[in-house]
């Protein structure tokens, strides 16, 4: 099976390549345009040379079965369409593009070439948040917070608040009915949003703090007089009565934990299958994103 593995930045290096890498009966590709970082992370891999590519038409060349896309988000319009019209079932990183015209083309693309498209959401494979979908949620809470990094409000939601969007749609128990955000920005730059979505018999609040002077992510959801928290994807509570704490194994990777080792492996087995996914669901949650963005745009003007 040959897969091409497109960007060899921090997220292809720590989360994605210690899986492809390690997979039996595939034939890994490489591309980034810039040589030295391919020279560097092609040799650490034993990759040999006529599976290393500067140019993207060098790589489609190959006939690949598949591709995974960690490209800066602003290229991803140009990779990801290529790839699509090419006929290449596609991983790629969220956000699709930071436009949700450009989201949208490319989701009917994929669908006109009846060709694969899947999101890097992979909050939805880690244990922790894959296992409180069998929990009570009448309450949902989540928080990713930074340390002094206030952002541009298109790429602060597009590049890292999605992930809290497309966690409290994948947990939501109903369909949602409300949609309320508030943020605070001053001077161009999102500080935090606060997003809620509400339904029949339940509220979820997604939350994000860039100047909250801590890095954590921390979901809650809580019901039926019970409340599970899981703290950086890693420590499970599960409260009733009295906390019992669950931690990560000590040997458990940390790209099994953080769901995105079986994010890849239901990506290549789905390509193995002959099965084409959609990317329509992932869209929805562009779509909602999109709301943030436009909220926040709004009130900073009228303030």
């Amino acid at each position: 099976m040959k897969v091409g593995c497109i960007g060899l930045g921090d997220i292809a290096l720590k989360a994605y390549l210690p899986v492809l890498a390690t997979r039996p009966g595939l034939e890994l590709h490489l591309h980034t345009r810039t040589p030295a970082t391919l020279t560097r992370v092609a040799d650490s891999l034993h990759v040999p040379a006529g599976r290393r590519h500067t140019d993207l038409s060098a790589l489609l060349a190959q006939d690949l079965d598949a591709a995974f896309v960690h490209a800066p988000t602003h290229a991803h319009p140009e990779i990801v369409g290529r790839l699509l019209e090419a006929g290449v079932p596609t991983y790629v990183d969220k956000p699709i593009a930071y436009e949700l015209a450009e989201s949208e083309r490319l989701v009917r693309l994929a669908e006109e070439r009846n060709t694969g498209l899947a999101v890097g959401f992979n909050r939805r494979y880690a244990p922790g948040y894959a296992q409180c979908v069998e929990h009570p949620r009448e309450l949902i809470l989540m928080q990713k917070n930074r340390v002094g990094l206030p952002e541009e409000p298109r790429t602060m939601i597009l590049d890292d608040f999605i992930h809290v969007v497309d966690t409290l749609r994948f947990l939501v128990p109903g369909p949602v009915d409300d949609v309320t955000v508030r943020a605070r920005a001053e001077d161009g730059l999102l500080h935090h949003v606060v997003l809620q979505l509400a339904g029949d018999g339940f509220t979820a609040l997604g939350v994000m703090n860039r100047l909250s002077g801590s890095a954590e992510e921390i979901l809650e959801v809580s019901g039926q007089d019970t409340k599970r928290q899981v703290v950086n994807l890693a420590e499970v509570v599960d409260h009733k009565g009295q906390p019992t704490v669950r931690r990560r194994g000590d040997w458990v990777p940390v790209a099994r934990q953080r769901g995105i080792e079986q994010a890849v492996l239901a990506f290549l087995d789905a390509v193995r299958a002959g099965k084409v996914l959609s990317a329509r669901d992932a869209l929805a949650t562009h779509e909602l994103c999109e709301r943030v963005v436009r909220a926040v745009t709004e009130r900073e003007r009228s303030a």
